[in-house]
C-alpha cells in the first residue's frame, strides 16, 4: 500500500502523518521568524543606501538557507543530529553543546504548536485539499504572529503572497466562493485601514502597522467576508483582554504598542475551524 493510499485509508496515520511533518515544518518555522526579518532588514539598509549614493557594504550570502543553523553565542554549527525538533532540545536540555548556554524554550513551543494544530487540521478536514490548504494557512498564521511578536513587523513576503494563494484555492470553492473572497480581501484591508486613519486623525498619531491591514485582506481572501466580522471581534476582544493583563500585572507601559497581528492570527484560527458553525449560532439567535 503506498503512502497516499494510507493517508487516505486511515484516518489515525493521516492524523499521526500530519503531526509529524507538522515537527518538522515548526522548525523550519523557527528559522523563517528569525532569519526573514534580519534578510528585510539587511535589504531595507541595501536600499537606502542606494537612494543616499552611498557604497554598498558587501555582506556574505544571508536567507532561510544560507549559513546554516549556529549557535548565537558561540558560533558553532548545529549539527543534524542537534536539530530533531523536540528531541534534539530535550537531549540537551535546553543547552548549546558547545558552550552551555540556554536555549530559548519558545523553539520547541513553536514546533509543538505546528505539530499540535496540523494535527487538529487533520483531524478537522479529514484527508483532501481542504486540509492542505488549511495547514498551509495554518503554518502562515504561526509565523506571522512570532514575528509580529518579536519584530512588530507583518512582512509583506508572507502575507501578499498568502492573500494571492487564498483567491486561488477559493476559485474552486475552496472555503468561501470567489465573489466572498474577492469581497473579503478588500473589505479586510479598508476595514482596518479606516480604523487607522481615524485614529491618526484623533489622535495625531498611527495606533496600528499597514501590516495589519493586509493580514485582514488575506484572512478575508482565505475565508471570505462573512467570516470577517467574527475575526475583528475576537482579536479585538482578546487584545483588550491581553492588554488590560500586561499593564496591570506585567506593568507594560500602556503607551507601549502592543503586536496586534498574534490576535489576528488567533481569530482567523477561530473562524477557519469552527466560523461556520459561531456565525450560524448567531444568526439562529438573533
Amino acid at each position: 500500500m503506498s503512502l497516499l493510499e494510507g493517508l487516505q485509508s486511515s484516518q489515525i496515520f493521516f492524523i499521526s502523518f500530519c503531526a509529524l511533518f507538522g515537527l518538522m515544518v515548526g522548525s523550519f518555522l523557527n528559522v523563517v521568524i528569525y532569519r526573514l526579518p534580519k534578510m528585510l532588514e539587511q535589504r531595507w539598509r541595501r536600499d537606502c543606501a542606494e537612494l543616499r549614493g552611498e557604497p554598498v557594504e558587501a555582506l556574505p550570502p544571508y536567507n532561510i538557507v544560507i549559513p546554516r543553523s549556529a549557535c548565537p553565542h558561540c558560533g558553532v554549527r548545529i549539527g543534524a543530529l542537534e536539530n530533531i525538533p523536540l528531541v534534539s532540545y530535550a537531549v540537551l536540555r535546553g543547552r548549546c553543546s558547545q558552550c552551555g548556554i540556554s536555549i530559548s524554550a519558545r523553539y520547541p513551543a513553536v514546533e509543538l504548536l505546528t505539530a499540535v494544530l496540523s494535527a487538529f487540521i487533520a483531524w478537522h478536514f479529514g484527508f483532501g485539499f481542504a486540509a492542505c490548504a488549511a495547514l498551509v494557512f495554518t503554518w502562515a498564521m504561526i509565523a506571522l504572529a512570532f514575528i509580529d511578536i518579536d519584530t512588530q513587523l507583518l512582512p509583506d513576503a508572507i502575507t501578499l503572497p498568502l492573500l494571492w494563494c487564498g483567491l486561488l484555492v477559493n476559485v474552486g470553492d475552496g472555503f468561501t466562493n470567489i465573489q466572498s473572497a474577492v469581497v473579503g480581501a478588500v473589505a479586510g484591508y479598508l476595514s482596518l485601514w479606516l480604523i487607522y486613519q481615524g485614529h491618526k486623525l484623533i489622535a495625531r498619531r498611527e495606533g496600528m502597522g499597514q501590516g495589519d491591514f493586509k493580514l485582514l485582506a488575506a484572512i478575508g481572501a482565505w475565508l471570505g467576508w462573512q467570516m470577517l466580522p467574527l475575526v475583528i471581534l475576537f482579536s479585538s476582544v482578546a487584545g483588550v483582554v491581553v492588554g488590560t493583563s500586561l499593564v496591570l500585572v506585567a506593568r507594560h507601559e500602556y503607551h507601549v504598542p502592543i503586536s496586534f497581528g498574534p490576535f489576528l492570527a488567533g481569530g482567523a484560527m477561530v473562524a477557519l475551524l469552527w466560523g461556520n458553525e459561531i456565525n450560524h449560532i448567531y444568526f439562529s439567535w438573533i
